[in-house]
């Protein structure tokens, strides 16, 4: 398998006053193309600010972060918008990464338009329906606002935001912790089976182990800034080799028979 994103010893590190908070220090792993790589760690490891370096929202203190061979760090801000069509973001709040006043027709129009920009009219209106009813929503509720759905609908409107400049690779941070139980395996599947159908490649971000053992190819194990575990899902849950990991998995619950 092809490798789409190397990061190699890539460092975040944010100074204050009085010290220097190493939130991503020396973080280095691959992807391979149509993997689903899982990173898992408790709140305020590092994993977002991790997701945001990559996506180069968050300036890295150094380090490479290299996606088809194209080294992101060196390139310029006009350059990484261009390149951003190639990796999308799905983020954690589906209700603060939407626009209010945007119905979901223009939200997932201007998205689309930024890969196609000579797609108007009937065929804009007709992709955008298509892209609704990839992620389980129908087509006749483009008009509406965001606040006209339910969470875990407009998590689906922000997948398929993601999905519309047709990228090679997502980041998923926290994507269904902010939504219902009983929604939360809706979404992870929609999300496997878009990564099996569309040939997408996915990193998919979060602080519960069992959420991405079950989605996950890989688990990376992140613990104040660093990696200190990786790999398949199943050794990681089975065969756990650092105590940060061991920990985590005593954590889960278990409902005594």
């Amino acid at each position: 398998m092809s490798t789409i994103l190397q990061v190699e010893k890539l460092c975040t590190h944010f100074h204050t006053k009085n010290q220097i908070i190493r939130a991503v220090d020396g973080v280095s792993f691959e992807i391979a193309k149509g993997e689903i790589l899982g990173l898992v760690g408790e709140s305020g490891c590092g994993k977002s600010t991790l997701s945001r370096t990559i996506m180069q929202l968050i300036p890295s203190t150094s380090g490479k972060i290299v996606l088809d061979g194209r080294d992101l760090s060196t390139l310029s801000k006009n350059q990484i918008r261009d390149e951003r069509l190639n990796f999308q973001m799905v983020f954690q709040d589906p209700y603060a990464s939407l626009n209010p006043r945007m119905t979901v027709f223009s939200t997932l129009s201007e998205a689309l338009q930024r890969r196609h920009p000579d797609l108007a009219g009937e065929a804009l209106s007709s992709k955008v329906g298509e892209l609704m009813e990839r992620v389980g929503l129908a087509g006749r509720y483009m008009k509406k606002y965001p606040h006209e759905f339910s969470g875990g609908q407009r998590q689906r409107i922000a997948i398929a935001r993601a999905l519309a400049p047709e990228p090679r690779l997502i980041i998923a941070d926290e994507p269904v912790s902010a939504l219902d139980v009983s929604i939360q395996s809706q979404i992870i599947n929609l999300l496997m089976n878009l990564v099996k159908n569309l040939d997408l490649t996915m990193m998919f971000i979060s602080h519960d182990l069992s959420v991405v053992h079950y989605i996950a190819d890989r688990i990376m194990v992140m613990e104040r800034g660093k990696l200190v575990e990786m790999g398949t899902a199943d050794d990681v849950m089975t065969s756990p080799k650092h105590d940060y990991t061991k920990s985590l998995l005593a954590s889960i619950p278990h409902v005594e028979a």
